[in-house]
Formats: structure tokens, C-alpha cells, sequence
């Protein structure tokens, strides 16, 4: 747990001991132990999956709150464009930046206004020199539950993300720098808040990926100001004049194809839900995808839009979010500014290993196919663990036991009552097996 930092949160009090998390989660991050629920830490990447499949809603992401808003003298909102496709196409782009305003922020910056220039960015670097250095093809790295599962699961593919940082961070530089010369205050006095729709990225704020440091102050639900922002569009005096606008190419971001729409990239696949994303991912390591030049990977199905902290079926605000791109200008009259932060290289996550020694290790997963050899082979996730491979790590882990697997206790249970009526069935040498009437009396008078 040390090191790490979530959004996703467990609620034990909430928590059934059902196995619904377990089946869904892309990295075996959850087991079912004492009848409850446990993330392990290492494993997780705030994808919002388990959010999503908990029907006891005992799973849940932690954002900032807007009291936090007090800790700054001038405070930024950057709404998602997923944030309008929440909203039907009648209630304006204006109206909604007015109210962000009206319940605490001080001003509204576009993410979409980013999204266009990393956009025109990833179009320059597919076209430059330098990208014949990268490995193909070249994976977003716009979404940080995708970039977590590269580090979990496929970290021989981390070379293949894009070297430009995602629009988030970009657009909170640039609206702090606005901000200060706007107001004067420093930069640290300028609160920028992003709009969330998934717990993964309130999880970059303290963990960033591709960035030495988020530029963000923090993260706030979308669900959480969506109440909020309805309750002051009924009380709203002014519209918000907002200088940069939002243009189709950076507001089709936030669905799935949007991206490399926006970049004017053919030789594309788009995918989007986490576990479609591992298949492909998979794919990918096995150099089956060389052909591409560019893969959008989406956690969520839908994209921004299927997020775990939105409130409108995705369907629905895909609809209307199409509505609203057709009275868009499809870009924003904008100068030229330098993409920044720089990008770091995403590092592979530490995972928990077999054993720090390695014949140990070797040891280890021996006993642990053995195991495998005389489990079920159903993935049933009756045990608390998420596949019959799980549980067998975890018994040699010492984490579970081979009984866990129900088929196994019944067999153990069979066998058991079996040599139980054996026994019953044996006596002891030292105690008679004849009754007296089997007996003959010699003695004869």
C-alpha cells in the first residue's frame, strides 16, 4: 500500500463478499477474503471497473471536494467535454460555464481548446523525422487507465505511447499562465480543477504519468457538480463570455475515434472498454499490430463519455454530444503555443513478485502449476480469487488454500466421509466380532 495512491476506494460496510469485482477487473487487482472484499494496491489502476459492477455501490472514487476551493485566492474550473454531452443539446455551452461559475469557480478554461492543439501535435510527429524512432504503432496517451495497464500488464509496450503529454495537463498550464496575468496573483494562489468523468485521472493528480508533476490542483467528480450546476442554471443573470470557445475537433475527444479524428490519422484502430483494450493490447505484444500507425485505447466503453463518474446513459450523451458538434466551428481560431509540460518516460509498475530470491521463485511456480494441475479450470470465483491461476498463486503465496476452490473442499469432503464409514466398519483386534450364540459350549454334561 505504501507508495500508492487511489481513487477507487472499498466501502467494507457496503461490501457483500459477492464476486462481481473480481470477474471484471482487468488486472486480478480483488479478492474476497473474510467475506469482504480486498484491492490490492500493486495491482490497481483506478480504471472504475469495479464502480461500475458493484451492485452494493461499495466500491466508490474519491475526488476533491469543493471546499477545497478555499485553499486558493482565484480558482479555475477545466470541464471535460464529456461534461457537456451530459446536458441536452438546448441547454448551452455559456449556460453551463456561467454556472461552474456561479457555484464557486472563478473562471472556466477549456479542455477541448488543449485537445485541438495536441491534436495538431500528434499530426505533426506522425509526419516528422523523429517518429521513426518510435516503435509502431503508437498508443494515446490520453487516457491514464490505459497507461496504468501498460505498466501492469504489458510493460514491454510502454515504449509505444506517444511523447506528448495528455490535454489535461496541457490545458491547466495554460489556464493558470492565463489566470496570473489576468489577476495578478502567483502561481500558487491559482487553484486549477479538472472535471472529472473517471477516478483515474483524480489518481494522476498524485501519481502523474508522463509528467514529472501535475499541473492540476485536483480533481472533482462530474457527478458531484452536476446537481450543483442544474441548481444554478435556474437562477442564472449573466452568461460567461468565454474568449477561447470550443470547436468539434477538441470536443469530439470525448468519444471513442475522436482523437485521431481531430489528428487526421488513417492507419488507426480505435478500442475502447478496458477489457476489449487488454485483448488488444495483447494482440499488440505479440507483434500481430505493426501494420497501424496509431491505436486509441479507450478504459471506458464509450470513452469519456461511459465514465464511471458521469450521470447520462452514454448513449444518450454520445447523441448529444453530436447535436452540439453541429453548430461548432471544427477548430478555434488560436496561436500558435508550445505544447508543455515535458513528457517523462512512463516507468513499468512494481508488481508483488513470486519471491525476491529467484530460485525461490522458480520453486514457486512449479508448486503453483502443480496446483493449477488439480483445480477445476473454471474461473468460477467462488474461492475470492478471480481465476483458478489466482487462486494457485495465492495458495503458494500462503494467501489461500487449496480448499478455498468448493469443488476441491467437496472432493476433500467426499473422501473424508468415505474413509469415515471405513473406519466405522473396523474394529479393533483386542475386541470380540462374535456374539455369544456363535460360540459352542464345551463343556458337556
Amino acid at each position: 500500500m505504501q507508495g500508492f495512491f487511489h481513487s477507487v476506494r472499498l466501502n467494507e460496510a457496503r461490501c457483500k463478499g459477492c464476486v462481481n469485482c473480481i470477474k471484471h477487473c482487468p488486472t486480478e487487482a480483488i479478492r474476497i477474503r473474510n467475506g469482504k472484499a480486498e484491492i490490492t494496491e500493486e495491482r490497481c489502476i483506478d480504471c472504475g471497473e469495479c464502480i461500475r459492477q458493484c451492485v452494493n455501490h461499495a466500491k466508490t472514487a474519491v475526488t476533491d471536494k469543493m471546499a477545497n476551493l478555499d485553499r486558493y485566492r482565484y480558482n479555475v474550473a477545466l470541464p471535460a467535454p464529456s461534461l457537456y454531452a451530459q446536458f441536452p443539446v438546448k441547454v448551452q455551452e455559456t449556460e453551463i460555464e456561467t454556472a461552474l461559475i456561479s457555484i464557486g469557480f472563478d473562471d472556466v478554461f477549456e479542455v477541448a481548446w488543449a485537445a485541438e492543439l495536441v491534436s495538431a501535435a500528434i499530426t505533426e510527429f506522425l509526419n516528422s523525422p523523429i517518429r521513426q524512432t518510435h516503435k509502431k504503432p503508437l498508443l494515446s496517451s490520453a487516457c491514464p487507465a490505459v497507461v496504468r495497464l501498460l505498466q501492469v500488464r504489458f510493460p514491454e509496450l510502454l515504449d509505444n505511447i506517444v511523447p506528448l503529454p495528455p490535454p489535461v495537463e496541457v490545458a491547466a498550464i495554460q489556464a493558470r499562465r492565463d489566470a496570473a496575468t489576468k489577476t495578478g496573483f502567483k502561481p500558487e494562489e491559482i487553484g486549477v480543477w479538472f472535471i472529472t468523468p473517471c477516478p483515474a485521472k483524480a489518481t494522476t493528480v498524485r501519481h502523474p504519468l508522463g509528467v514529472k508533476e501535475s499541473a492540476l490542483s485536483g480533481t472533482i467528480s462530474m457527478a458531484r457538480v452536476y446537481g450543483e450546476i442544474r441548481r444554478a442554471m435556474r437562477h442564472l443573470q449573466h452568461r460567461h463570455d468565454n474568449p477561447k470557445g470550443l470547436g468539434r475537433s477538441g470536443v469530439g475527444w470525448a468519444a471513442p475515434g475522436g482523437e485521431t479524428e481531430a489528428a487526421h490519422i488513417e492507419n488507426v484502430l480505435v478500442v475502447h472498454g478496458i477489457h476489449a483494450v487488454a485483448e488488444l493490447l495483447e494482440q499488440m505484444a505479440m507483434n500481430k499490430l505493426n501494420d497501424l500507425d496509431y491505436i486509441e485505447c479507450l478504459a471506458c466503453e464509450g470513452g469519456c463519455l461511459g465514465g464511471p463518474l458521469t450521470v447520462e446513459n452514454r448513449f444518450v450523451a454520445e447523441k448529444n454530444l453530436k447535436n452540439r458538434m453541429r453548430n461548432m466551428p471544427e477548430k478555434i481560431e488560436q496561436e500558435k503555443v508550445e505544447l508543455s509540460p515535458e513528457v517523462q518516460p512512463v516507468e513499468p509498475r512494481s508488481m508483488l513478485a513470486m519471491d525476491n530470491d529467484i530460485a525461490a521463485a522458480m520453486r514457486k511456480i512449479e508448486a503453483m502449476d502443480l496446483v493449477l494441475m488439480r483445480l477445476p479450470g473454471l474461473d468460477c470465483g467462488s474461492c475470492g480469487s478471480p481465476s483458478c491461476k489466482a487462486l494457485a498463486e495465492d495458495i503458494v503465496q500462503g494467501r489461500a488454500n487449496e480448499t478455498d476452490c468448493v469443488f476441491r473442499l467437496r472432493e476433500r469432503v467426499k473422501t473424508l466421509a468415505e474413509e469415515m464409514v471405513d473406519l466405522a466398519q473396523r474394529l479393533p483386534p483386542s475386541l470380540n466380532r462374535t456374539t455369544g450364540n456363535d460360540l459352542e459350549d464345551d463343556d458337556e454334561t
